[in-house]
């Protein structure tokens, strides 16, 4: 099982995607941490989202780039936080994929597909500020966009979260329906 979360900053995704997680009552929960702490706001970001996962059992797998290279324990319940990140660290980083982002994001997210029994995948909203970015920024949108959509075509449920509130854009199908 596939789900992915979106939401704009602040929105709550997080906490929402950690929820989902939790509620699978999995013995073996992996959290792929994707932010390369990079200045002190990263580090703030890193040290808040690591006290919301406090006590709730998770193993940290931070990675970077190369998501394939990640290998899990059978049967996990993971979650991956998030693609935003994940995107602009193989687009910019001195040893990322570069032009092959997308490509490399998307064979990875399918290896981790093999191996989790859910995989939970968190991203970003960053379409409708209504501003206008440089070239390099717009870049780096239409790559995100096109990794948010292959990812909810192949997804069992999609939610966006809105203000803390949930809001199902594709739900999961029931046996028989």
């Amino acid at each position: 099982m596939m789900h992915l979360i979106t939401g704009g900053s602040g929105s709550g995704k997080s906490a929402y995607a950690e929820e989902q997680i939790l509620a699978m009552q999995g013995d073996c929960r992996i959290y792929i941490a994707t932010m390369d702490p990079y200045d002190e706001e990263s580090h703030r970001r890193i040290q808040r989202h690591r006290r919301m996962r406090a006590e709730k059992n998770f193993t940290t797998i931070e990675c970077y780039r190369d998501l394939e290279t990640v290998e899990l324990p059978e049967g996990a319940d993971v979650l991956l936080e998030c693609m935003s990140n994940l995107l602009a660290n193989e687009m910019y980083s001195e040893d990322g994929a570069k032009e092959r982002a997308v490509e490399e994001i998307l064979q990875g997210i399918h290896m981790l597909q093999k191996q989790a029994a859910h995989l939970v995948l968190v991203t970003n909203e960053v379409f409708s500020d209504g501003i206008v970015y440089d070239p390099d920024t717009i870049q780096y949108q239409k790559q995100l966009a096109k990794i948010n959509q292959v990812l909810a075509a192949e997804a069992d449920e999609v939610t966006e979260v809105i203000y803390g509130i949930p809001w199902k854009l594709k739900a999961k199908k029931e046996e028989g329906v």
